[in-house]
């Protein structure tokens, strides 16, 4: 069955104003690295998905600008997040990886992401949630195709369905 344009407009509406909110919510979110800005997790989750990566590769991955990345990478380096070497394949270019402090980051941040949804969430039961998830991928999976129908890159981030995200059971 086919969406309606007053159901696709409703969809829209509804995941902009969640967008909204995330982003005036991250604005209150506890700091859970001194020094470290909230914008800067998502290259935390990428380089923690991949190993080892080409800050051009994080960039691609996130849709951001390379320089942007590249700013985000640097701070995260000083705090001691991320380390950065030349690519053993290519010295001109810059590979990061997660120390071991790094490490650490990403399962508090994680752990605290959890706690503040599973508080947002605390009146779902375990199948909507299930669902809601499902919709979610089913939803990124069309928004990724599109764009790839038109040419824009994406390889596939940590938390899309191309990746594993969920354990075996």
């Amino acid at each position: 069955m086919a969406v309606s344009e007053d159901e696709a407009n409703a969809v829209f509406l509804g995941l902009l104003r969640v967008q909204k909110l995330l982003v005036a919510a991250k604005h209150s979110a506890p700091r859970l690295e001194d020094g470290v800005d909230v914008t800067a997790y998502p290259v935390l989750f990428v380089v923690a998905g991949a190993g080892t990566v080409r800050i051009s590769d994080v960039a691609t991955t996130l849709h951001n600008d390379v320089s942007t990345v590249s700013r985000q990478v640097s701070s995260l380096v000083t705090s001691g997040l991320l380390e950065k070497s030349a690519d053993p394949s290519d010295g001109r270019a810059w590979v990061v990886s997660l120390t071991d402090h790094g490490h650490d980051a990403v399962g508090r941040i994680q752990a605290s992401r959890a706690a503040w949804f599973q508080g947002l969430l605390s009146e779902w039961d375990g199948p909507e949630t299930t669902q809601f998830v499902d919709r979610l991928r089913e939803l990124g999976d069309a928004l990724d195709a599109n764009l790839r129908a038109r040419g824009a890159p994406t390889p596939p981030m940590p938390f899309d369905s191309r990746h594993q995200t969920q354990k075996e059971d």
